[in-house]
């Protein structure tokens, strides 16, 4: 079972397992906007409050944008931290 508003693994292992080729568009859009919504949930979500199997898969995941995108692999939650100086002690 997944954490709530979040795609399950097998849902994610399902999407792209399937061609683009034989989606059809309206699959392809909720794919997307269902895509987008994770990965914002995702660096909402402290790691630590997740389950383990949705821990793993977000950890991959943004080991995959990271190497993509160059992004820095922090959550929202941590960047905010940061940014505002919450870090420091």
């Amino acid at each position: 079972m997944s954490d709530f508003a979040r795609k399950d693994f097998s849902t994610k292992v399902k999407e792209s397992a399937t061609p683009d080729s034989t989606k059809s568009t309206g699959q392809k859009i909720k794919e997307a906007v269902t895509g987008s919504g994770d990965k914002i949930a995702r660096g909402a979500q402290p790691d630590s409050s997740k389950s383990d199997t949705q821990e793993i898969s977000d950890k991959f995941g943004r080991s995959k944008d990271r190497n993509t995108h160059g992004s820095t692999g922090e959550s929202i939650v941590d960047k905010t931290k940061h940014a505002l100086g919450g870090d420091r002690h």
